[in-house]
C-alpha cells in the first residue's frame, strides 16, 4: 500500500471507530470535568479544521498559520466555545465534513507534499504523516474514553 492510501485508511479507520461510539451514547452525557460528548465532537472538528488549514498552506507553498500557538489548552476550549451556540446535529455534521475534506485534501495534493516538512497547527515542523498520527492517536484516546463510559453505564 503506497503512504497516501496508507495515510487515507488510517484516517477513515479512527473516525469510523469514533462515530460507532457517539451512535451508542448521549450527546449530553458528560466525559471529562467540563466536555459531554458534544464538546468532544466539536473539539475533534476544531483539530480537523486546523490540520486542513496547514496541510492547505503547505500545498499551496505558503507558511502557514499556528492556530495553536497560545498553546494546546487555549486551542481546545476555542475549539469547543467558538461552537457553543451550535446544536449537536450541525456540530456532528460538521465532524463529519472536516473529514472527509481532510481525505480529499490528501487525495488531490501532490505525493512530493506528502514528505516534505511544514509546520503543524501547534507551531512543531512534521510531515503529512505526523500530522495523521497525531490526529488518529488523538481520536483513538476520546474513543477509548467513550468505550470505558459506555462500559461502565452496562455495569
Amino acid at each position: 500500500m503506497d503512504e497516501r492510501q496508507s495515510l487515507i485508511n488510517a484516517l477513515i479507520h479512527s473516525r469510523a471507530t469514533i462515530q460507532g461510539l457517539l451512535d451508542v451514547i448521549d450527546s449530553n452525557r458528560k466525559i471529562y470535568p467540563l466536555w459531554t460528548v458534544r464538546e468532544i465532537v466539536a473539539h475533534i472538528s476544531g483539530w480537523d479544521d486546523a490540520v486542513i488549514t496547514s496541510i492547505k498552506a503547505h500545498v499551496d507553498g505558503h507558511e502557514p498559520g499556528t492556530p495553536a500557538a497560545r498553546g494546546i489548552d487555549y486551542y481546545n476550549a476555542e475549539t469547543v466555545s467558538t461552537r457553543e451556540g451550535l446544536d449537536y446535529d450541525h456540530i456532528y455534521r460538521e465532524f463529519v465534513q472536516t473529514r472527509k475534506d481532510l481525505i480529499a485534501l490528501i487525495t488531490g495534493m501532490p505525493e512530493a507534499k506528502l514528505y516534505e516538512p511544514f509546520v503543524l497547527p501547534w507551531g512543531e515542523t512534521g510531515t503529512v504523516r505526523t500530522i495523521v498520527n497525531i490526529f488518529t492517536e488523538h481520536e483513538e484516546e476520546h474513543a477509548g474514553d467513550l468505550r470505558k463510559i459506555i462500559a461502565d453505564a452496562k455495569s
